[in-house]
């Protein structure tokens, strides 16, 4: 009796009008709430907003990895040069400055040398006749056969002996000190490059005189070649995206290439940012001037929409968000990859779901937001 009495109060409560058309709302709202949230699993791809980004194409020319200027330590007449430009560097010299004078400095330290080895010889020996001398008449003055002023001369012989060893061994030194210096310039008198290296510059021929630290040639490092680029820091933050060795076109071949360094310092004029790539595994000619390019991706002013949540309703283009349902209108910008280019919009920002154009989830959104602006009126 009680639930008969219930349920009697509920349908007269329903049958009048205002109550009706509130609870046919309530209704329309919960059917579709179900039909959003199922929308999960009746869609197999997720709709999704995405940053607007726009593919560039970035440009450089190979060059030498490093390069170096080669000069002369020392004076002299140059006897021969072994390279020229476009040549390989081996493991025979580049420059052979006459050595004739260093190598007198030489003959006469070395002589020099013998001379006072002869006298060291001699100073020894003299050390060792005064050391037993002085023995000898130590034992004597103390029998009183030999006088005071005998024993003291010998004691200074034998100390003035041991000066004279002791300065020729410090003279010596100093000579095998300088006959080392002379050796190690001799070597500076044949000027090596490193191996590997090309040729790319020459100013030097037979017969002439250089001066020590003159530009004589100029070597390259072409092993490795690099790629100088200035990019703006939105292509800086693209390029770093890329894996760490990433695919670039150079002429007809397709190799790698990785940042080599990147130069903090911010060019104000170009606003740029100066960095270097080298390339990967490439066997074709090394040479500068190469063209190098790539494309990235970079962020650009709107929002990326998927084709498939917009809908095109008397000219205008719209689409529904998954969450709450509600519809925005979107100004389109142009389209490329599937995606719509469109103008950005607070309520759609990057990670938004979308709900797919034309499913029963969007027909059911526009159709509750039709009948609110229809009751509002």
């Amino acid at each position: 009796m009680y639930n008969d009495n219930i349920t009697n109060i509920i349908y007269r409560f329903l049958n009048q009008e205002p109550h009706r058309e509130l609870m046919v709302k309530y209704l329309k709202l919960l059917f579709l709430c179900v039909l959003i949230t199922t929308s999960a699993v009746a869609s197999e791809d997720t709709l999704m907003v995405k940053a607007a980004t726009k593919e560039i194409i970035i440009t450089g020319f190979t060059r030498t990895i490093q390069t170096q200027i080669i000069s002369s330590e020392v004076p002299g007449k140059v006897l021969s040069v072994h390279y020229d430009r476009g040549d390989t560097i081996s493991k025979k010299s580049f420059i052979k400055i006459d050595p004739t004078f260093i190598n007198f400095q030489i003959q006469n330290t070395t002589e020099s040398m013998e001379r006072l080895n002869i006298a060291i010889r001699k100073a020894r020996s003299r050390v060792s006749y005064f050391e037993k001398e002085s023995e000898r008449i130590g034992e004597l003055h103390k029998q009183d056969l030999a006088t005071e002023s005998q024993k003291d001369s010998i004691v200074q012989n034998f100390d003035q002996a041991g000066l004279e060893l002791e300065s020729s061994l410090r003279e010596r030194a100093a000579l095998k000190n300088r006959l080392g210096e002379l050796v190690e310039r001799r070597k500076r008198h044949r000027i090596y490059a490193p191996e590997g290296w090309i040729v790319t510059d020459r100013g030097v021929e037979e017969n002439e005189i250089v001066r020590p630290g003159l530009p004589l040639a100029k070597v390259s490092d072409y092993r490795e070649m690099a790629v100088p680029l200035s990019v703006s820091s939105e292509e800086l933050m693209a390029i770093q995206a890329l894996p760490n060795i990433f695919p670039v076109q150079l002429e007809s071949d397709s190799p790698g290439a990785s940042i080599n360094w990147i130069n903090p310092e911010f060019d104000e004029k170009s606003r740029k940012l100066n960095i270097e790539l080298i390339i990967k595994d490439y066997e074709g000619p090394k040479r500068g001037g190469l063209k190098v390019s790539f494309s990235v991706k970079v962020k650009t002013e709107g929002i990326h929409i998927p084709e498939a949540a917009v809908s095109r309703r008397y000219e205008n283009s719209i689409v529904t968000l998954k969450d709450s349902g509600e519809v925005v209108q979107l100004l389109i910008l142009g389209n490329e990859g599937g995606y719509f280019l469109a103008a950005e919009d607070d309520r759609l920002t990057p990670g938004t779901e979308l709900i797919p154009a034309g499913s029963t989830q969007q027909k059911g959104a526009l159709q509750f937001r039709n009948d609110v602006y229809d009751g509002i009126r």
